[in-house]
This record gives C-alpha cells, sequence and structure tokens, in this order.
C-alpha cells in the first residue's frame, strides 16, 4: 500500500556504524490517521455528495544529469561556511538513482484507485515546478519521459558512469559505492555501503510506464537557472556541452562574493582545476517555452479552476518574485470565477460569473517569495488571493519540506490553506495525495502522503536520502503529524 494512512515510513535500526553517525534502514511503521485541522472552521468533516477535486501533487523532482560539466558538486566542501549557504546542496549521494524513484512514485500514484477520504476516482496530478536539476535539455527529456511514459536514460557523455562519485574522483567527500571506505567520508564517518556496480547500473536506459492521468507542470528556479541559483550566461550555455568539468574554486577565490558571482558569472566557477569528460551536446540549456509554453496559465477542470503561476526569478538566486503583470493577470482571472468578491478598496462586488471553486500552483510559496534581486511582492499576492473568497488552496514546494498554512484575512473573514509537499529527490521523498470536498457546513480538503513501495534502485534512493546528513530521517523536512496527513475544513465560499 502507498498511502500512509495504511502504512509509513521512518528511521530503522542501524546497520552499520561509521565513526560518527550511524547508517539506518527505513523501516514500516504504523499508519498515521488523519488529523482534523480547525484552524479557519469547525464542524464535521464528513464528506458530504461527490468530491469537487481528487489529484496527486508532486514537486521538485529534480532530475539530474550527474555527469554534466556545468554541476559544482565541488562546493559541498564549503558546507559548514554560511557566505555558501544559498548555493548548497550542489550534490546529494542519491542523486545518481533520481530517476528511478521518480519512476517507482508515478507508479505508486498510478496505482491509487480512491481518495482515502472521499472514495472519489484520482483525475490528474500537479507538478509544481524543479522538475529537472539543472537546466539542461536531456534532464528535461527524461522527466516528460518519466510524466508521459517512455524511455529513460539516465546517463550522458561516455558510456556508463563518469562523475564525482566515480571510486578514483580525487575528492573524499563524496559516496563512492564502489570504492573503498578509507577516502569516503560517507562510507567511513557515516557507514554508508559498498555496493559495486551501483552507479553503472543507475544510468541505464529503462522505460518508464508515465502518469496514466492528465498532469499539469509549472517552472520552479531550477529549470531556469543553473543549480536552481545562477543565470546561465553564453559562456557557461558553452560549457555545459563541453569537456571540461570543474573540480575545485579557482585560485585566490573571494568567497565573501560566492553567491553573487555564482548568480551573475557561475562560468568563473569552472576555472579552476578541471578533469576532462565526454562533450555530450543534449546538456544544452533549455528554452524557457521547452517545459511550458505558457509561463503561467488558467485551467477549468470540473468545478475547479487550477491557476498556474511562474515564480522564478530570471536574475537569479533560488528564491521567488511575481512581477506586476502577473499579478493584474491573476486578479482577472480570480475575477471570471466569482460572483461575489471584495475590489481592491474593499467594496463588495456582484457579478455574473459562475462560481468555481480555486486552487492556486506555484513552485514558490509565500514564505519563499523573498528573492533580494527583484521587487517583493509576497504580501500583496496573499492580500488578493484573500479577496476572493473561492480560493481555497494554494499549493506549492521549494522548500523539501511537508508543511500546512492557514491563510486568513481577519478583517474580510477570507481564508484558505497552503499546502507545501515535500521533495522527491530528500527525505521523505514522498508525494501527496489531495481530495476536495463538501461537508455539511462548508468546504474540506484532504491530505494524504504518498511513498512509493518499490524496493531496487528506488528503495536504495530511499534508505540513501534518509541517511543523508541534515536532510535526512531526523530533519525537519517530514514536518509534524498536521503537516502531513490532515484534514483541512473552510467555511463554505459560495
Amino acid at each position: 500500500m502507498t498511502l500512509t494512512t495504511e502504512r509509513r515510513l521512518g528511521a530503522g535500526a542501524a546497520v552499520r556504524t561509521g565513526t560518527q553517525a550511524p547508517y539506518r534502514a527505513v523501516a514500516e511503521e504504523m499508519g498515521e490517521p488523519h488529523v482534523l485541522r480547525t484552524d479557519l472552521a469547525a464542524g464535521d468533516a464528513t464528506p458530504l455528495g461527490p468530491a469537487i477535486a481528487c489529484f496527486a501533487h508532486l514537486t521538485d523532482l529534480h532530475v539530474t544529469d550527474t555527469q554534466s560539466p556545468a554541476r559544482f558538486e565541488f562546493i559541498n566542501r564549503e558546507w559548514q561556511d554560511p557566505r555558501f549557504r544559498e548555493l548548497l546542496p550542489m550534490h546529494r549521494p542519491q542523486e545518481t538513482l533520481n530517476t528511478h524513484a521518480i519512476a517507482a512514485t508515478v507508479r505508486a500514484i498510478n496505482s491509487i484507485q480512491a481518495g482515502t477520504v472521499t472514495g472519489a476516482p484520482l483525475q490528474m496530478a500537479v507538478m509544481t515546478g524543479d522538475a529537472i536539476d539543472n537546466t539542461q535539455r536531456n534532464e528535461l527529456t527524461n522527466v516528460l519521459a518519466l510524466l508521459r511514459g517512455g524511455a529513460v536514460r539516465p546517463g550522458s557523455g561516455a558510456p556508463g558512469y563518469d562523475g564525482v562519485q566515480r571510486a578514483d574522483w580525487r575528492s573524499e567527500i563524496f559516496w563512492k559505492p564502489d570504492g573503498p571506505p578509507e577516502g569516503d567520508v560517507f562510507q567511513s564517518a557515516l557507514g554508508f555501503p559498498r555496493h559495486p556496480g551501483l552507479l553503472d547500473a543507475a544510468v541505464q536506459p529503462f522505460q518508464a510506464e508515465g502518469l496514466r492521468v492528465p498532469w499539469v507542470g509549472c517552472r520552479g528556479n531550477h529549470e531556469e537557472v543553473c543549480q536552481g541559483v545562477g543565470i546561465v550566461t553564453p559562456a557557461l550555455a558553452r560549457a555545459m556541452t563541453g569537456t571540461r568539468k570543474p573540480i575545485a574554486l579557482p585560485p585566490a577565490f573571494d568567497a565573501d562574493t560566492a553567491v553573487e558571482t555564482f548568480v551573475h558569472q557561475p562560468e568563473l566557477f569552472m576555472s579552476g582545476p578541471f578533469l576532462e569528460v565526454e562533450a555530450d551536446p543534449e546538456r544544452r540549456p533549455i528554452e524557457r517555452e521547452e517545459f511550458m509554453p505558457e509561463a503561467y496559465f488558467a485551467q477549468d477542470v470540473g468545478e475547479v479552476r487550477y491557476i498556474t503561476l511562474d515564480t522564478v526569478c530570471i536574475d537569479g538566486g533560488a528564491d521567488g518574485t511575481i512581477d506586476e503583470d502577473q499579478l493584474y493577470w491573476v486578479e482577472r482571472k480570480l475575477e471570471e470565477v466569482h460572483s461575489l468578491f471584495r475590489s481592491r478598496d474593499g467594496s463588495r462586488v456582484r457579478t455574473r460569473n459562475q462560481d468555481r471553486y480555486v486552487v492556486v500552483l506555484s513552485h514558490h510559496g509565500y514564505d519563499s517569495l523573498t528573492n533580494p534581486r527583484a521587487e517583493r511582492r509576497a504580501d500583496r499576492l496573499l492580500a488578493l488571493l484573500l479577496r476572493f473568497p473561492n480560493v481555497v488552496l494554494w499549493l506549492n514546494g521549494h522548500i523539501h519540506a511537508n508543511r500546512i498554512q492557514a491563510r486568513k484575512d481577519t478583517d474580510l473573514g477570507h481564508a484558505f490553506w497552503e499546502v507545501t509537499t515535500s521533495s522527491l529527490v530528500d527525505w521523505p521523498c514522498q508525494a501527496r495525495l489531495v481530495e476536495i470536498y463538501r461537508t455539511a457546513r462548508g468546504v474540506a480538503i484532504g491530505c494524504t502522503m504518498v511513498d512509493h513501495d518499490a524496493d531496487g534502485l528506488a528503495g536504495l534512493h530511499r534508505e540513501l536520502a534518509g541517511n543523508a546528513p541534515r536532510s535526512g530521517f531526523d530533519s525537519w523536512r517530514p514536518g509534524s503529524p498536521p503537516d502531513r496527513n490532515a484534514v483541512l475544513l473552510l467555511p463554505s465560499p459560495f
């Protein structure tokens, strides 16, 4: 069973012990019941009539070309230096297995027969950004195959694996499953396993079944900028398809300007020591319209209008922004599905428009629309959404953690729920099932976390993610029970 109401996964017993930490297995735990959230309304959560919507939420897949010259894994060496914090992590021990974990999650979503609260069939899936890791065409080709079905080719460049986890790579900061514990801090200090042949197996092509329901997606910062932070300059674009793989910071590097240098001239991080790797023209940077032809758009499905935003900052950096044109567009799209709303001056406006429930989709949420390289308009977006009572849900990702927050305007009395779902690349490697339905006194949103049940490469990916330093079992990423399986009550919007 993939739904965590039946069974959830957590840290198991230590199977190996390093000099600094144990390496733990993934263990099955008791299922987690739904927590009733009454922050915004009280009452009975029993469904009344058919479901309004039932869909799956995926986010932050991070399909990664782990052999690309335009990845800067060596920056992980600076993890204790706060001047590099916005650039980290540049590498994860499990990332070569990402495509296998995503394929397993897609299969888990396909196996969902009905919603846990309403019993409704799955209508669709939504993906809220960072589907790829490094704005590369070969990564995009793979994510489209994973979601649509088709051949996935995790490798690039020369046949086999040729990257920083290679046994003879000149660095001790990466997990090298083919190598001995000596010279590998993951094996010696953290108890990670030796696993000969794993990397070559991970980059072999395989066939993905794809989602069996329609899906819609939006862009994240990793679709726009190098490793989610750096502007793709012409010099970097040439280097992405080239042969020079950087392995260390350039001499006399100014760490005080590390982030801004990476944002505006990431190619300078390639001007130090390097190794030669096989070139691959498919590593070229993508154009914006190759993933989503429209940057932001609205789509009506049944009784729901889904409004998909573009919160990516084209001026670099990981966090988000939203521009004036898009705010104006959002306002118009909200007006179209409201018979009653509040105008900018607070007065009530009546229309002849048909009411629909509104779900907003974006990569960044309210708390991460904070990019210092653009005007900050998070408060204006939140105030705009709260003027329109049919907005019931804002779904997003970016922070790689489960979080559910109530958003309310105490003056107008309008409110909605903001639901952030954890990533597939980091522990707990989950998706979320979302059900919207009527109750006797209003509306409810049922949220249920989804685990894939795969063993093999996908299962090992999850185990490695659980043991990854600072991001694993004991991190903040899984959230608390009210951030995971929850039923969120709202008064009736219309």
